[in-house]
C-alpha cells in the first residue's frame, strides 16, 4: 500500500492536527524554558546582590569602626594614658575590617568594586602606618586628618559604586527579560504562522476534493453524463469519486438503452400509424355521406392523429440529452422571452377567452434559450389546456436572490396532493383528466429534464387563498455554476 493511498479524510485530518499542534507545543515548551532561565537568573542575581549588600554594608559599618578605633588610639597617644588594651582592641578592629574585605572580594565582585577595595585597605593601612610611627607634632595630626578624609572618600566611593553595580545587574536582567519576551514572541508568530499555513494547506486539500464532489454530483444531478468524473486527495474521497464514476457509467448506459428504446418504439410505430390513416382516408373517400362507417372512419383517423402526436413527442422526449456537447449556454433575458411566447400564445387565450394576470421583473440568466422558451410554452399550455373558458391566467416572474422564480396558475380542477410528485413523470395522467383531452404525457416530464440541464427545480405548490386550480414553479440558479 503506497502513502498516497494511506491518505485517507480521517488519517489527513489527524496528521493536519498533529502538525498544527507541534509548533503550538513547542512554543509553549519555549517560553516555559525561557521563563524557567530568567527565573532562575533572577534567583542568582538577586541572592548575589543580597549576600554583597550584606558584606557591603559590613564594610561600611567596619571601615567607621576603624576610623573611631583609630581616632580614639590617636587621641590616647601619650604612652602614659594610654592604656594596653586600646592598642588590642585597635587591632581587632583592624583585623575584622581586613575580613569583611576579604569576604567582600569572594564574592565575585567586578574590577571597579575591587579596585576600590584595595584602595580603601590600602588607606587603611596607610592610617595605620602613619599612627604607629606618628610623634605628637602638628604636622603629624594633619596628616592623619587627611588620611581618614580620603578612607571616607573610598568608603563613599565603594559605596555609590555598589549602588550602580545593583542598579546595572538589575538593569541587565530587565534587558534580558524583554529580550527573551521579544524572541519568545518572533518565535510564537513563526510557529503559529507554520500551524496556520499547515491548516490552510489542508483545508485547500479537502474542500478541493469537496467541490469536485460537489461538481460532479451537480453533473449527474443535470444529466451531463459525457464528462468522466475525477476526484483528487485523500483515498476516501478519491473512493467517492470512483463510485460516481461507476454510477455515472451506468446511468449513462441506462440513458442510451432508454433513448434508443424509446427512438425505436416511436419509428416501429410511425409506418403501421401511416398505413391505418391511409385505409381510414379512403374508408372516408369511398363511404356515403350517411354510412356510419364515415364516422368510423373519422374517429379512427383522429385516434391515429393522436398516435401519431404520442410519436413525435417520443422522439423528441428521447432527443433531449443526446447531444449535451452541442448545447451552449449563454445570457437570456427571460422577460422578453415570456413577453414572446405570450404573444404566440394570443389565439389559443383568445379562442377559450382566457386573461392573463402578470407580475413580470426583469430577470437574466445564463441558460439554454431554446429549453428555456420550451419550460415557459409547456407550462402555459397546460394552463390554457385545464383552464375553463373565460378563466384566468395567473404568471409571476421574478430573482429571488440567487435563483430566478417562474409561477403558472390556472383555475382548472388543480392537482391532487398524491398525484403531485407525479405529474413530471412521462406518460403520468390523474384521474380528473378526462380521456379525451389527455395529450402524450409527455410535456411535464420534458419541462422536468429542461429544469434539470439548469440545475433547477420544477414543482407543484398550493394554490393562493381562494383558489383550486394548478400551481407550477420553477426555480433556476441565475449562473450556470450555480
Amino acid at each position: 500500500m503506497t502513502f498516497k493511498n494511506l491518505l485517507s479524510l480521517k488519517s489527513l485530518i489527524i496528521l493536519g492536527f498533529v502538525i498544527a499542534v507541534i509548533p503550538l507545543f513547542l512554543a509553549v515548551i519555549y517560553a516555559a524554558l525561557g521563563l524557567r532561565e530568567t527565573s532562575a537568573l533572577g534567583r542568582i542575581i538577586n541572592t548575589q546582590v543580597f549576600e554583597q549588600t550584606k558584606v557591603v554594608r559590613l564594610v561600611l559599618q567596619k571601615t567607621a569602626d576603624i576610623e573611631r578605633k583609630a581616632r580614639l588610639f590617636v587621641l590616647l597617644s601619650d604612652p602614659a594614658v594610654r592604656q594596653p588594651y586600646e592598642r588590642q582592641s585597635y587591632e581587632s578592629t583592624r583585623a575584622a575590617f581586613k575580613q569583611a574585605l576579604g569576604e567582600l572580594l569572594k564574592l565575585r565582585v567586578d574590577n571597579k568594586i575591587a579596585l576600590l577595595v584595595n584602595e580603601l585597605s590600602e588607606k587603611e593601612t596607610l592610617i595605620y602606618q602613619q599612627i604607629i610611627s606618628s610623634t605628637s607634632g602638628t604636622n603629624s595630626s594633619v596628616a592623619i586628618d587627611e588620611a581618614f578624609q580620603g578612607l571616607r572618600d573610598s568608603s563613599h566611593n565603594l559605596s555609590r559604586e555598589f549602588e550602580n553595580h545593583v542598579d546595572h545587574e538589575f538593569n541587565a536582567l530587565h534587558q534580558q527579560s524583554e529580550t527573551l519576551e521579544e524572541g519568545l514572541l518572533v518565535k510564537g508568530a513563526v510557529l503559529l504562522s507554520v500551524s496556520f499555513g499547515v491548516i490552510v494547506t489542508l483545508l485547500l486539500v479537502i474542500s478541493r476534493s469537496l467541490r469536485q464532489l460537489d461538481s460532479s454530483i451537480r453533473r449527474l444531478g443535470s444529466g451531463e453524463l459525457a464528462e468522466t468524473i475525477v476526484v483528487a486527495g485523500p483515498s476516501d474521497l478519491r473512493y467517492l469519486g470512483n463510485r460516481l464514476e461507476w454510477l455515472r457509467s451506468h446511468l449513462l448506459e441506462l440513458e442510451v438503452s432508454k433513448q434508443q428504446f424509446i427512438h425505436n418504439v416511436a419509428r416501429e410505430i410511425e409506418q403501421p400509424l401511416a398505413s391505418i390513416r391511409e385505409s381510414a382516408e379512403m374508408l372516408i373517400t369511398n363511404a356515403d355521406a350517411d354510412n356510419p362507417q364515415q364516422e368510423i372512419a373519422q374517429r379512427l383517423s383522429n385516434t391515429v392523429d393522436k398516435l401519431k402526436t404520442v410519436s413525435d413527442e417520443l422522439i423528441r422526449y428521447s432527443q433531449i440529452n443526446t447531444k449535451p456537447d452541442s448545447i451552449r449556454k449563454g445570457n437570456v433575458n427571460m422577460k422578453a422571452l415570456l413577453e414572446s411566447v405570450l404573444e404566440d400564445f394570443q389565439p389559443r387565450l383568445q379562442d377559450k377567452n382566457l386573461s392573463v394576470k402578470k407580475l413580470v421583473r426583469p430577470v437574466e440568466i445564463d441558460g439554454v434559450a431554446e429549453q428555456l422558451r420550451s419550460i415557459i410554452e409547456q407550462l402555459l399550455a397546460n394552463a390554457v389546456k385545464y383552464s375553463p373558458t373565460g378563466g384566468e391566467i395567473r404568471i409571476m416572474l421574478r430573482d429571488s436572490g440567487q435563483q430566478m422564480e417562474l409561477e403558472v396558475e390556472d383555475e382548472g380542477q388543480g392537482v391532487a396532493p398524491e398525484d403531485r410528485e407525479h405529474v413530471f413523470e412521462p406518460f403520468f395522467r390523474g384521474e380528473t383528466v378526462n380521456a379525451d383531452d389527455a395529450g402524450p404525457g409527455l410535456g411535464l416530464a420534458i419541462v422536468r429534464e429542461y429544469v434539470a440541464n439548469h440545475q433547477g427545480k420544477a414543482e407543484i405548490i398550493d394554490p393562493r387563498e381562494d383558489q383550486q386550480g394548478a400551481r407550477f414553479r420553477v426555480q433556476i440558479p441565475l449562473t450556470g455554476d450555480a
